[in-house]
């Protein structure tokens, strides 16, 4: 196992110890920056959140670097990025920080373009992924990390900065998922 491969493992073991940060009701304290009250514990979770979504890039740019990419590599890192999503996804519907149309969106979309590459996968086709999609997981990583975070620190200003890089997310969600489907339709010719 080489070393982007194991900060990818590492991220997907980061996933259950976030969860339980976020989920489990320790009293464990909190504090309050401009009137919003932020349990110590979702302040360790969305900090690890962060550090588990910085290791997707740190584990390509090794893979890259040193020419380490690997088979294993393209499976466990797409996998690891969708289960970080949707846990966090998911951690914030049951938290009712985000409400569950927006992560069935986003969800839904991963899943299609996820069968989609399959498809074309078994076709000997690879397909990267576009610059739009590349806007939207960023929009995505930093509307889920501001959430995480209960808005602060733009609670000070009023700005309610997770909701609105959450209708963004959503919005590329969308507008990617489509340019996939429309780009790569011949994935899909001859086999309807």
């Amino acid at each position: 196992m080489n070393l982007p491969n194991q900060i990818t493992t590492a991220r997907i073991l980061m996933i259950p110890v976030f969860m339980v940060l976020m989920l489990v009701p320790f009293s464990a304290g909190q504090f309050e920056i401009s009137g919003t009250a932020l349990p110590y514990t979702h302040l360790a979770g969305a900090v690890l959140f962060i550090i588990a979504a910085a290791t997707d890039w740190l584990d390509g740019y090794f893979a890259r670097k040193y020419k380490l990419v690997s088979t294993f590599g393209k499976f466990l890192d797409p996998l690891a990025d969708k289960l970080l999503v949707t846990a966090a996804l998911l951690t914030l519907i049951e938290l009712q920080m985000l409400p569950a149309w927006m992560g069935i969106v986003i969800l839904s979309r991963e899943f299609a373009v996820t069968g989609m590459r399959l498809v074309a996968a078994s076709d000997g086709l690879v397909i990267a992924a576009s610059g739009l999609a590349k806007w939207k997981t960023v929009c995505q990583m930093a509307a889920l990390a501001v959430l995480l975070l209960h808005n602060v620190p733009f609670t000070a200003w009023n700005i309610f900065a997770g909701m609105f890089l959450m209708w963004a997310a959503v919005l590329l969600t969308i507008v990617s998922g489509i340019d996939y489907f429309v780009k790569n339709r011949h994935v899909f010719k001859g086999s309807m």
